[in-house]
């Protein structure tokens, strides 16, 4: 049996502020548990809601040196749906009232969590084969394990993997305060380690030291190793090309499943769609102060409102898209720049664009099953999750050719009638806008293939068993003699 444990800042349903939070949380229980035995450890936040943290038990404390310091690292465990998670407990560094703060603080933060992860195992008598790590926030897992922890019996032969969700992203600090943080020695703060631009990166560390790297996609995974994406680190990311894998991420298909699915209007499987999905776009349209018309094509928009999503795209040709037969709905918060483009367009199209400036789970469920369309023109996109979660619920997604985007969406062809939404691979507005009339016109013109194109939209698998598959290889990979 292969012995794993995942490191990462954010886990469902305990926190979560991004899609790492889904794999973290989801992707262990698709293990078959007669063959892996793979466990969590996460921090253990004040801001956990009080019905896990009141069934959390304590199993033990002790002090870890960290820079000349004796810190406190309490264990907390609790079962949850058949994983076994672990939370380090240190109310100074995890009292707030979201899991990150200010970066300085975060980057003090998660050098603690890291060494304290690895010095927890032998506590909780756990002696992982393989340690997965996911992103920054657990980037000095890696360089401790063959650093600090090196000779340390307990330790030996352990592997690492590192997993990339989002590369922006580095806590990246200068080089003396990092230093001081993680206790490390001299020698790792050089160009072919942990510095980067006279400063440090502790997700560069992490990419060094690891025996594996992930992505959550095969295209993000080339994209990275290129100058436009690969910020900074494109160069190491090319010299370990042999040990990068790109492996999409999934979605709970429990949760998000039309057929089963509580919190839509009117449940629907199979090709036995069009007349529940017509019912949910009326009560879509109802809910957000839309003038409730089936006749109309609804484009949804469920994002992070920031840069990385394309709102800028947009924002050039909204007035384009607002033209007759067309309803635009968002749900999503953000940059203030783009919470306010919206609320202005909704203002000046009051009966074509309802703009959602919130985060509310029941609506954006409403919202994959009631919209013709979803739009996502991110300028990069790791993998994405909006565009699984509309296959699933037979909603053609219309996508910029990036990432795990261009992975998962196969682009409409009408001469071959194939494909499971609409892509285009600027990044410019108007190929964007050429794709949504594209996209209205097969709606409005060629209703026989757009029936079509949702039957095969809602026949796609991105289930988790698909990319456990993936993972059971990689781990494989790296510990054969283990079966």
């Amino acid at each position: 049996m292969k012995k794993v444990v995942y490191i990462a800042s954010e886990c469902v349903p305990f926190i979560k502020t991004g899609g790492l939070a889904d794999v973290v949380g989801t992707l262990p229980k698709v293990f078959d548990k007669k063959n892996y035995d793979v466990r969590v450890i996460i921090p253990n936040y004040l801001c956990i809601p009080e019905k896990f943290r009141s069934k959390m038990s304590y199993i033990t404390h002790f002090y870890m040196d960290m820079d000349w310091k004796q810190l406190y690292v309490g264990i907390m465990y609790l079962e949850y749906e058949g994983v076994k998670f672990y939370f380090i407990d240190n109310e100074y560094y995890f009292n707030g009232f979201t899991p990150y703060g200010d970066v300085k603080w975060d980057i003090e933060k998660f050098c603690y969590f890291s060494k304290a992860a690895l010095s927890c195992l032998p506590a909780i008598g756990f002696q992982p084969d393989i340690i997965h790590c996911h992103d920054w926030q657990s980037g000095m897992v890696p360089v401790y394990l063959k650093t600090l922890f090196a000779s340390n019996p307990f330790y030996s032969g352990m592997k690492s993997v590192m997993t990339i969700h989002n590369l922006q992203f580095q806590g990246r600090w200068d080089i003396k305060t990092i230093k001081a943080y993680s206790g490390l020695p001299d020698y790792v703060f050089t160009p072919d380690k942990l510095e980067i631009n006279k400063d440090a990166s502790m997700l560069k560390g992490g990419l060094v030291y690891a025996d594996k790297i992930t992505t959550v996609s095969n295209t993000y995974a080339q994209e990275i190793q290129t100058a436009y994406y690969g910020e900074g680190l494109n160069g190491l990311l090319s010299a370990r090309h042999e040990d990068l894998w790109g492996i999409v991420n999934g979605i709970d298909y429990d949760i998000w499943n039309p057929a089963t699915d509580p919190l839509i209007t009117k449940n629907y499987s199979g090709k036995a769609w069009k007349k529940a999905k017509t019912e949910n776009k009326k009560k879509l349209q109802e809910i957000m102060g839309l003038p409730v018309d089936e006749k109309q094509f609804v484009i949804g928009l469920v994002s992070r409102l920031t840069d990385q999503k394309g709102l800028d795209l947009i924002d050039c040709i909204m007035n384009d898209i607002c033209q007759d037969g067309v309803q635009f709905i968002i749900i999503g918060t953000g940059d203030p720049k783009y919470e306010n483009m919206f609320r202005y367009y909704q203002g000046i199209h009051p009966a074509k664009v309802s703009a959602n400036i919130y985060y509310d789970e029941a609506k954006s469920h409403m919202l994959y099953a009631g919209c013709d369309v979803m739009l996502v023109p991110s300028r990069f996109e790791p993998c994405g999750l909006t565009q699984l979660m509309a296959l699933r619920y037979g909603t053609p997604p219309i996508v910029r050719e990036t990432g795990g985007l261009k992975d998962t969406v196969q682009p409409y062809n009408e001469f071959e009638q194939t494909g499971t939404g609409f892509s285009f691979a600027n990044y410019n507005a108007h190929e964007l806008l050429s794709v949504i009339n594209y996209a209205k016109c097969v709606y409005y013109d060629h209703r026989e293939q757009w029936n079509s194109l949702v039957d095969r939209a809602l026949q796609q698998n991105y289930s988790w068993g698909e990319s456990a598959k993936i993972y059971q290889d990689l781990y494989n990979c790296l510990c054969p003699w283990i079966q």
